[in-house]
């Protein structure tokens, strides 16, 4: 944690706090998706499996299609804010190319406390009830023989909610910094 702060200070002079707040959500962002990103491995060797069982030995599973299914669930639902920071996620370019740093810092800035926090928050409040009445009935796969935790899957909704609006505040307050500083940062 001291070496942290000490790179950032050395790094980052002023404006500490905000730039320490980006750096902490872009280090957990970073780690998060690192890890997520195992899944996809593991998913082809499940699905390796599935099909081996399937058609080599006439067996079905179906726990581990769809632990298959949870896995995807949550590579893409918690690699969403991942993909933010790395911005590998679809952006509608046909002014913003053009831009100079201060102008995409603006329609960052913009975007993110328009258009991304918000839906973040509305996502994050409108699933809360769905997730806890699946929670409090201990919600269970329809299938028989698959797995006995629905619950914890539409756990991931709010989950990605709160990582979005964390990478997005990272994104809004680094842009920020742009356009108080004048340069990219």
């Amino acid at each position: 944690m001291i070496l942290c702060d000490t790179i950032i200070k050395k790094t980052y002079p002023g404006r500490i706090p905000v730039r320490a707040c980006v750096y902490y959500i872009d280090i957990f962002t970073e780690w998060s998706g690192r890890m997520l990103a195992w899944l996809v491995l593991a998913m082809a060797l499940l699905t390796a499996v599935v099909v081996v069982m399937r058609y080599g030995f006439n067996v079905g599973s179906i726990t581990i299609q769809e632990t298959v299914i949870y896995m995807h669930g949550c590579l893409f639902m918690l690699g969403i804010a991942y993909a933010l920071k790395s911005e590998a996620h679809v952006r509608v370019d046909i002014f913003y190319r053009n831009f100079g740093p201060r102008g995409k810092a603006w329609v960052n800035c913009l975007g993110g406390i328009v258009f991304l926090m918000p839906l973040c928050a509305f996502i994050g409040f409108s699933s809360w009830n769905y997730v806890t009445e699946s929670w409090l009935v201990q919600e269970t796969s329809p299938e028989p023989g698959g797995i006995p935790a629905v619950f914890l899957l539409k756990s991931i909704i709010p989950l990605m909610a709160f990582n979005l609006f964390l990478q997005g505040l990272a994104e809004t307050l680094r842009n920020a910094l742009v356009l108080m500083e004048g340069q990219p940062g």
